[in-house]
């Protein structure tokens, strides 16, 4: 059995956090929780402190504040604080259910893959999960990287991916060929894992509808910012 690191990046999701750790499932030899908070305008940092202190003893929880800005800062906060043996990223909004982390677990420390992708466009979604501008674009996205790594990946932005810490650390050395400029995390996962030449397979999960505050998602901002990083990927890895 391999030990767990569980990276929760959260801003605005004071209602969600107290949630995550309640619906953790145990699994692995440890389970570390790290909670990141990212440039919050509610109270979501005194709620991570109270947490942590109120479950003092009956679960590993680590905390932090980010120092940048983006999902990707705050991953990547989160994994140089980690000492699982396996990281693991759960978005705080919890529309990717905790419960499913086991199944990750499983994939990876079975060989079925080293980096191991969410995807939420296989199963049938909740109702209102994903609006369906969002749907198509996740789509449209997919079909384009799936292009330009020559591997079929059916969701490249689902937050949940999981690899080996090991694996991590060497991605992590070579960053500088992709940069850091993805606001997002998942893509410089995504093509950190195919340089180092890693089994990407896709996960399917069930995606839930968010019963707590509002996306931190900006349709048009953040998929102008989607369209910029494909172009730059096409550059790097189709014509490097």
């Amino acid at each position: 059995e391999f030990s767990t690191t569980v990276v929760i990046p959260a801003r605005n999701e004071s209602g969600n956090i107290e949630n995550a750790i309640l619906r953790m499932p145990d699994f692995g030899k440890h389970l570390e929780i790290i909670f990141i908070e990212g440039n919050s305008t509610d109270d979501t940092w005194e709620t991570i402190q109270a947490i942590q202190k109120k479950y003092d003893g009956k679960y590993d929880i680590k905390i932090g504040r980010q120092d940048g800005k983006g999902k990707g800062d705050a991953v990547r906060k989160g994994y140089d604080m980690a000492t699982g043996d396996i990281l693991m990223i759960l978005d705080a909004d919890l529309t990717v259910p905790p419960e499913e982390l086991p199944k990750f677990y499983k994939a990876l420390v079975s060989g079925k893959g080293e980096f191991i992708n969410g995807s939420r466009l296989v199963y049938p979604m909740d109702k209102n999960a994903m609006r369906p501008l969002n749907i198509m674009g996740n789509k449209f996205f997919s079909m384009a990287f799936s292009w330009i790594l020559e591997q079929a990946i059916k969701d490249t932005l689902c937050g949940t991916k999981v690899m080996f810490r090991k694996d991590y650390e060497r991605l992590a050395q070579n960053r500088a060929f992709f940069g850091d400029f993805d606001p997002f995390g998942d893509f410089d996962l995504i093509f950190g894992a195919y340089k180092l030449n890693l089994k990407i397979i896709d996960l399917p999960i069930t995606y839930r509808e968010r019963t707590y505050g509002d996306t931190n998602i900006s349709r048009f901002r953040h998929g102008f910012i989607l369209l910029r990083m494909m172009f730059f990927a096409i550059g790097k890895i189709k014509f490097w």
